[in-house]
């Protein structure tokens, strides 16, 4: 078992945009010293990078736009001292700072023209530009460069090309020489190349056989990293392993200067088999030597299992690297070769891939058990594989730990992999960010996670270039055991043919090679759809479009590479990006129900580049009413409907920013929307990665079905996630799926036991089941007594316990709605009997409405309803519940109102229901029965009790939890309506029932993060007192669906606990209803404003379809903003609620990004600037209404006059409801040129108070 240790911190820092590196100290040339630390730069630096420019910048660097400059760059660096002021910065890209050549070309040009030129683009990056506080320069730039090194391992030359008759910046001079150009190049003349190595601030480590001399280097290392070793193995545990060498068991060194600062024990005799049993070796040759007699394939054709990677299929034949060109192989990569031919196997080496052309490719699940047995292979060689034991290194050096492979494939010869097994809980460290992880197989319960490297991967002669038409047999012989091997030829072709698709859209090809074998293809295309994404997706986040042509966007099509070079992936890219002169590259993914595709068996796996890029959030879309918006409809590339995909993204700074990997195995119990949320919460974490994400769920995940089902209809809409927002996640490519129900959790070994005693362990165990409607017993009163509810209301409800007749129906989520519909086909539709649906929650309503739909005569339906547990019924809102008493009574469906179900009967097939019969409050009644609906009783499901209990978690009627979703095991948290809080809360009618269960599965999400996070602050103790309270969340509560007369239903309302609406009505504080329509007529709106003047509640009941995800965005909204609601109302102006919210002002609010606005908006209405002057605003509001007179507002309406007030009180609401289009915000603008805001730029305000007029009002999406 490796253990492996780190110096001074318990989470690695994250290459990424907030990263902050360990202080330094640097003197000034006047003698003052600076404490600074170096971090990646951010937009926000834009203004001091500017101020740091001197007169040498330009010279030097030639005009420069810093915001593009840091857009396109692969790396940008800050210094910043204790006070956060920039002292400087440098920026570095992967082609010359001049154009003295293109960018795709510049490495033959270097070879051209200078002499013993080692530079590839794998080990150059060029300086771009560096400024500084001018006392400071000399010593920034030092530890830049220095920075820049440990950064990014494999740099080895940091070049600048500078003008021939310019001389460097005094700052830069001790840092860089000159390189000596080849005799007969005129480049010269023109410029002067130099360049920094790296051997000068950081060198690579030398590294030999450990002495027991090096015991007193080491410790100090070993102390400070993990104290609890040195007493659990006693103080000379180290010296132990260092004297007891042999040849099996080595211990190595590395050292900077004389002094030993890092230490590696070794075992050749590595015990494989156990790896076989617990990880997918397929792809490694299971670490063993090839044999005759391994078993490498089933006998016949095999049979891949859904959900296992039909890539992983194997060949075996091997082709090997022979160098024909001896000259080109470095002397580093010569020492791998051992003197001989390395080989590098196609043959058991899993070459994974990324799709996508005439196949859309799609994503399915990681692991999905299924009842099939899953072919092992068998490999009977002798080890291949040497184990690294025990590893530490001082964290000074540690992005140098992958010196140390060079001189342990010298100690053992004989073997082609290094593997290193790391506890889950360890964060990734340096070295093993350079190994494979190989996938678990998800029922191994070994704790540990086994990284894998190949000696070939140390080979740096790794060359991408352009593919030719010689390489098709090279790459056919790559590529013939994956599934699209002729997709990606066909594509190859076309390139090396045409250079571009038969449509016209150009089409580019890549190679990469080593040692002259192709061992890497992809291929991109020109992003065509790119006004698309960009109004769909939040891609945004990661760039910004008007720094980035329309060229420069491309989509990846093809990507596969031999697995041993795994850790050159992000090479590889980088390359693609600067050949084909691109900036960023998009891969969709797209679902599942994409009939007659092809399914991407494993979009997620072993050597994918889906890895390295981060998936981008959807966008929220503004359901368009493209009629009344005539000429102000969007365009129809930002409209138009196509099929929803799950998008991925990498750039030019993505490139360089590394994610910190999570190995701890977290298990998410039950496939519900809390459960949902929390998984796309964490796997949108654009800078973590986590490789153990298991969901656990009866059917898989939801969202597999085709759009617009008709079997969703039976059960109510939450609205929390629909068809496109599944697609949009792809939560398949992340997580694995384990189809089964959780029977049992075992908290002491840490494992969940899930149907036919299966077990998946975990580390932190999430528990998302929900509630679920469970089959009710009858009472088994005796109807011919004449027994009434009074009797039998004692011992009602009660769960079934006997076998569940097959016509009986208790519906949870798609599937068993569409197992329900498929059997109502087959057996209700076309034939005779009564159809019962029994429960008093809406879900009955859709249902019957559903029966109804299916053809089912209303005749046939009976409705009977249990008597009420409250006062408060499940429409809450006596219109529309006649409304609906009324469309039943149209369709002929009979309601029964307070019975309880007191007996079944079953005729000559014991398996179904033949006859039902109900007690009432005063005679009981006998319904026959061919199919029984029950939504009747909804608790926790007994199978998920009965665990939950026998774990000796604490319950009481449901899972006991702490406000931070606490169980009373550390290592189990639980969310949703399955859990209530603890007594000590005093809080027993507040559950996470009454809230946004999107909502609380995000919080649930964050509250973990803190334990992954490096990059999060520590949350501070709450106020005394507060810790007692329950969270109070703020998302709104929904229900949708179709209700019978086909009308569609939804209510949006705060969290609350429910109560009566007369009573609520009854309220003094209770604000005021808007109420347009009638139920009865199929138009029914209802608005409820607070007493706080906010959007409280909407309740539609409508014939005609409406935007829902439009109607959400107006809950919380301040009156004012919605067109100024109140006035208009009072004013009589508005007699239709939804034609007022299908006007184009409406847009705004509908906009994803319009809470950024108003955000934005508060930020500077709040700020000192604006404070300053909001007593000069009041003294002018006299000026205003001379400006008004003059004419500029030739028809003044309230809102204008109300905007002094708004500045003056600071409301932004108020401002934004003068915005109710182009006129009003001209005439703002207007107001702004008369000298009302003289003390403030008109930048901020023309930006932002225009932003609806050109964004929201055109509807343009941005």
């Amino acid at each position: 078992m490796a253990l492996r240790l780190t110096l001074g911190r318990s989470h690695p820092q994250p290459c990424r945009l907030k990263a902050v590196y360990k202080m330094t100290t640097i003197t000034s040339s006047r003698g003052p010293t600076e404490v600074v630390s170096a971090r990646r730069t951010e937009l926000r630096d834009v203004a001091d990078i500017i101020s740091l420019f001197s007169h040498f910048t330009e010279n030097v660097f030639g005009r420069i736009d810093v915001m593009h400059l840091l857009e396109k760059s692969n790396l940008s660096l800050i210094l910043c001292n204790e006070k956060n002021e920039v002292i400087a910065h440098a920026a570095f890209l992967d082609y010359p700072n001049w154009n003295i050549t293109d960018q795709s070309d510049w490495e033959s040009f270097l070879h051209k023209n200078y002499l013993n030129n080692k530079c590839t683009p794998l080990n150059t990056l060029f300086m771009h530009l560096f400024v500084a506080k001018e006392e400071y320069a000399a010593g920034c730039s030092q530890e830049i460069i220095r920075r820049v090194f440990i950064a990014i391992p494999e740099l080895q030359f940091i070049l600048l090309f500078i003008p021939a008759d310019e001389n460097l910046e005094p700052g830069l001079e001790s840092v860089f020489e000159k390189m000596i150009t080849a005799p007969g190049s005129a480049v010269d003349t023109n410029f002067t190349l130099l360049v920094s190595p790296r051997h000068w601030y950081h060198p690579q480590l030398h590294v030999r056989k450990a002495r027991l001399e090096d015991y007193n280097d080491l410790m100090p290392i070993w102390t400070r990293q993990n104290e609890t070793l040195k007493e659990t193995y006693s103080e000379y545990f180290l010296a132990d392993i260092i004297e007891h060498q042999d040849e099996e068991n080595q211990a190595v060194v590395c050292e900077a200067g004389d002094t030993a600062v890092g230490f590696m024990s070794l075992c050749s005799q590595v015990d494989v088999s156990l790896f076989h049993a617990c990880f997918d070796l397929g792809p490694f040759h299971g670490l063993c030597k090839p044999h005759p007699e391994d078993v490498l394939k089933v006998s016949q054709e095999p049979s891949i299992p859904e959900g296992e990677d039909k890539s992983n299929q194997t060949s075996q034949e091997a082709e090997s690297i022979s160098s024909q060109n001896v000259e080109r192989i470095s002397d580093q990569d010569a020492a791998v070769q051992k003197g001989e031919v390395i080989t590098i196997s196609h043959t058991e080496l899993l070459l994974d891939y990324i799709t996508h052309k005439d196949f859309k490719a799609s994503a399915s699940p990681l692991l999905e058990t299924e009842e099939k047995d899953t072919f092992h292979p068998v490999y009977r060689g002798a080890s291949n594989t040497v184990c690294i034991r025990l590893f530490c290194i001082d964290e000074k050096y540690e992005t140098r730990s992958l010196d140390f492979l060079h001189y342990v494939f010298k100690l053992f010869p004989d073997k082609d992999f290094c593997i290193i097994l790391v506890p889950h809980h360890v964060p990734e460290f340096c070295l093993i960010r350079s190994f494979v992880r190989v996938v678990p197989y998800f029922t191994t319960q070994l704790g540990h996670e086994l990284y894998v490297f190949h000696r070939a991967g140390l080979l740096k002669s790794f060359n991408v270039r352009r593919a030719t038409t010689n390489d098709i047999p090279g790459v056919k012989m790559l590529i013939k055991t994956l599934s699209l091997n002729e997709s990606i030829l066909n594509d190859l072709k076309i390139f090396t043919l045409a250079r571009r698709d038969p449509d016209g859209t150009p089409v580019q090809a890549f190679i990469a090679e080593v040692l002259d074998q192709i061992v890497g293809i992809s291929v991109i295309r020109d992003e065509m759809d790119i006004e698309y994404i960009r109004s769909h997706y939040n891609i945004e986040d990661f760039i910004h479009f008007n720094h980035h042509q329309q060229e420069e966007h491309g989509r990846l099509y093809h990507f596969a590479l031999n697995p041993i070079f795994h850790h050159y992936t992000k090479h590889f890219l980088k390359e693609i990006l600067r050949l084909a002169h691109k900036s960023s590259l998009y891969y969709p993914i797209y679902p599942q129900y994409e009939e007659g595709k092809f399914q991407n068996p494993c979009a997620h796996s072993l050597t994918s580049a889906l890895h390295y890029m981060v998936p981008v959030r959807p966008r929220r879309q503004i359901v368009y009413p493209l009629e009344e918006l005539g000429i102000n409809a969007p365009s129809e590339q930002v409209s138009k409907d196509q099929l929803s995909y799950s998008l991925n993204h990498i750039n030019r700074k993505l490139i360089t920013e590394s994610k910190t990997s999570i190995n701890s195995r977290i298990v998410v119990v039950g496939a519900s929307d809390v459960g949902i949320s929390f998984l796309e919460t964490l796997v949108f974490c654009p800078h973590l990665k986590f490789n153990n994400l298991t969901l656990i769920s009866i059917h898989g995940l939801p969202g597999k079905d085709l759009p617009a089902s008709k079997h969703r209809r039976f059960l109510i809409n939450s609205h929390c996630f629909n068809d496109e927002d599944y697609a949009q996640m792809s939560l398949c490519s992340w997580v694995n799926i384990v189809v089964g129900k959780m029977i049992g959790i075992n908290r002491t070994a840490k494992y969940v036991v899930i149907s036919k005693q299966r077990k998946v362990p975990y580390d932190y165990l999430v528990l998302c089941m929900g509630q679920k409607y469970q089959v009710v017993s009858p009472t088994g009163a005796d109807v011919s007594k004449l027994p009434t509810n009074r009797d039998v209301l004692s011992e009602w409800p009660q769960r079934y316990t006997g076998k569940v007749p097959s016509n009986h129906f208790t519906l949870n989520d798609d599937q068993d709605c569409l197992k329900a519909m498929h059997w109502l086909e087959e057996n209700i539709v076309n034939s005779e009997g009564n159809v019962i649906v029994y429960g008093n929650t809406i879900d009955i309503y859709t249902t019957v409405e559903t029966l109804l739909s299916l053809g089912i005569n209303g005749s046939r339906i009976h409705l009977v309803q249990p008597p009420l547990s409250s006062n408060v019924t499940c429409l809450n809102n006596s219109e529309i519940e006649s409304a609906v008493q009324e469309a039943l009574s149209e369709a002929g469906v009979s309601v029964y109102y307070d019975s309880i179900l007191a007996q079944w009967s079953k005729g000559d097939d014991p398996d179904l229901i033949t006859c039902a019969a109900f007690t009432t409050n005063t005679k009981p009644f006998k319904l026959q029965c061919s199919a029984f609906f029950s939504f009747a009783y909804r608790t926790v499901d007994y199978e998920t009790f009965k665990a939950i209990n026998d774990a000796c978690l604490v319950f009481d009627g449901r899972l006991v939890i702490d406000t931070e979703f606490h169980t009373n095991d550390v290592s189990i948290r639980a969310a949703g309506s399955l859990t209530k809080y603890s007594r000590k809360y005093y809080a027993d009618e507040w559950t996470h029932s009454n809230f946004n269960s999107k909502e609380i599965g995000f919080e649930l999400a964050t509250s973990m993060l803190n334990l992954f996070d490096p990059t999060l602050k520590p949350f501070s103790k709450p106020p005394e007192g507060m810790d007692s309270l329950i969270p109070m969340y703020k998302g709104c509560k929904i229900k949708g669906g179709v209700l019978p007369r086909g009308c569609n239903y939804l209510h949006i309302s705060k969290p609350e606990i429910p109560i009566h609406l007369d009573v609520e009505l009854a309220l003094s504080d209770h604000g005021m209803e808007m109420i347009t329509g009638k139920a009865g007529h199929g138009n029914y709106f209802r608005m409820h404003i607070n007493k706080y003047s906010m959007v409280d509640s909407i309740t539609c009941f409508s014939k005609t379809p409406f935007p829902v995800s439009n109607y959400i965005c107006l809950y919380g909204q301040h009156e004012r903003l919605l067109n100024d609601l109140h006035y208009r109302w009072n004013e009589g102006q508005i007699t239709d609620l939804y034609s007022y919210f299908r006007e184009p002002w409406s847009m705004a609010i509908y906009h994803d990004r319009f809470i950024d606005l108003k955000k934005e908006l508060r930020q500077i209405l709040l700020s000192e600037q604006v404070r300053k002057m909001t007593s000069k605003c009041i003294l002018l509001f006299g000026q205003f209404v001379s400006v008004v007179h003059f004419g500029f507002f030739p028809h003044p309406s309230p809102k204008a006059l109300h905007f002094c007030l708004a500045i003056s009180f600071g409301k932004p609401e108020q401002i934004l409801y003068l915005a109710g289009g182009f006129h009003q915000v001209q005439h703002i603008v207007w107001f702004h040129c008369f000298g009302i805001f003289l003390d403030l730029s008109v930048e901020p305000f023309t930006k932002l108070l225009c932003f609806p007029a050109q964004h929201f009002c055109i509807t343009h999406a941005v």
